[in-house]
């Protein structure tokens, strides 16, 4: 049976409650002063999200919608206009080594090879050497990097630089995992098997993950919980629960319930982004 849309105005079946948030996003917007005068920018009206430990949040929204900019102000790149962000009741105002980043673009050091580039904020931590090479080593082993430890970014695919960068965030043990459209530089096929390497990591390590992407079937495969954003200035205007149990296969796309819940979230995003594309129009 399809499931009800969930809308954030009213209760959110299945989201957590504030007395059991890990992560909890209250009022937060974020604007920009105006170039030349005149009136700011708005890139996120006041956001409420409330987000239990060990959830995978996957966001959605049309481009400029502010989801990158509401997760660099979780990652504490970014801080807010008005509002709060609480990890485990603390207020976050800076990075730190409890959230672990993700980009699209590849940001390896590409003068450390592929281990030490894991090895690196474990090396500033002071972290003795034969202990950072036992981590890194580990990691790598599970993003399916073994053998390539001595290799230099510049000879590795994007696929295996993403890798790369993921088994650096998860050595550093954060608490939550912040991803902004990891796969999104991927060809097709590297993009699912590196959906399907990340999400087995998640079942085994239960990290809480914050993924932006623009994918759809990528949102509910990877996802526990989907949120979509409307166009800018953005709000977050859904958070539906996806009904997919775990482990989670690939076969799970072919799914009845699968294709209901994307059937949905293509015509909540395809909505916004018409509203993104009449807004831009109306400005020029």
């Amino acid at each position: 049976m399809k499931q009800p849309m969930i809308d954030v105005a009213s209760a959110r079946a299945g989201a957590p409650t504030m007395a059991t948030a890990f992560l909890s996003i209250r009022g937060v917007s974020r604007s920009f002063p105006a170039q030349h005068g005149g009136a700011p920018t708005v890139a996120l009206q006041a956001t409420d999200l409330t987000v239990a430990e060990n959830d995978f949040i996957t966001i959605l929204g049309p481009s400029g919608c502010g989801k990158s900019t509401l997760l660099r102000i979780v990652a504490g790149l970014d801080h807010q206009t008005s509002g709060t962000v609480l990890l485990e009741d603390r207020a976050i105002s800076g990075p730190g080594a409890d959230r672990g980043m993700v980009f699209q673009s590849y940001t390896l050091f590409p003068w450390l090879t592929v281990r030490d580039n894991v090895c690196f904020g474990l090396r500033e931590r002071g972290m003795p050497r034969a202990q950072q090479l036992e981590i890194a080593d580990a990691y790598l082993a599970k993003v399916g990097l073994r053998g390539f430890e001595h290799h230099f970014p510049k000879q590795l695919s994007g696929g295996m630089q993403q890798r790369t960068a993921i088994a650096r965030a998860l050595a550093n043990d954060p608490r939550m995992l912040l991803m902004d459209e990891p796969f999104g530089a991927l060809d097709h096929q590297t993009r699912e098997l590196m959906q399907e390497l990340l999400l087995g990591i998640w079942e085994a390590e239960r990290k809480t993950v914050l993924f932006v992407t623009h994918d759809i079937d990528e949102a509910v495969f990877m996802g526990s919980r989907v949120v979509v954003m409307s166009a800018r200035p953005g709000r977050i205007k859904l958070d539906r629960k996806v009904p997919l149990g775990h482990p989670r296969h690939y076969s799970v796309k072919t799914s009845p319930e699968f294709a209901a819940l994307k059937a949905e979230l293509t015509e909540q995003v395809r909505v916004e982004v018409r509203a993104a594309q009449e807004t831009a129009a109306a400005a020029h």
